[in-house]
């Protein structure tokens, strides 16, 4: 397996994976996502690959097919009245190909984002699942990750 940053090659791949992502949550929670749906558009997709506070990573095969992505979010608070100006990088969304699970393509490409996110000055690596997602949930506390803080509804 390899990681690398996403290219325009990798979109028809990448968008294959949205559409996976968004019906878990529309299983989850159909009452918030549609589904089949996708986050981006094809066009919206090529503008956020080509931008640095973007980066979009994919993990491969040995013959480039790809097996899953990671969306990142460069994100800082600078001279806020409370919040440090601490460097964050947001994870956006990881997704690993259905067909690709149990080959640890989730931790290659988790792990590659916390190697980019040193690298690249970071004080934390952050990330929001979904209650429904508990697979996901459970995949990151694995990673060692553990609650920041915790987002709460009432429904009307």
């Amino acid at each position: 397996m390899n990681v690398r940053r996403a290219s325009e090659q990798d979109i028809p791949s990448i968008m294959n994976l949205l559409v996976q992502v968004d019906m878990v949550h529309h299983n989850g929670r159909p009452d918030l996502f549609k589904g089949p749906a996708t986050k981006y558009t094809e066009d919206e997709l090529k503008e956020i690959l080509k931008d640095d506070t973007t980066p979009v990573f994919v993990c491969t095969d040995d013959e480039d097919l790809v097996l899953g992505h990671a969306f990142c979010v460069f994100k800082q608070m600078l001279n806020d009245h409370v919040l440090t100006d601490i460097k964050t990088l947001y994870i956006d969304d990881i997704c690993v190909d259905e067909y690709a699970r149990g080959r640890h393509v989730g931790k290659a490409l988790y792990d590659y984002v916390i190697s980019f996110a040193r690298s690249s000055g970071c004080y934390n690596v952050t990330l929001n699942v979904w209650s429904c997602n508990e697979g996901a949930a459970r995949f990151y506390q694995k990673m060692g990750m553990v609650p920041q803080k915790v987002g709460m509804e009432t429904i009307l």
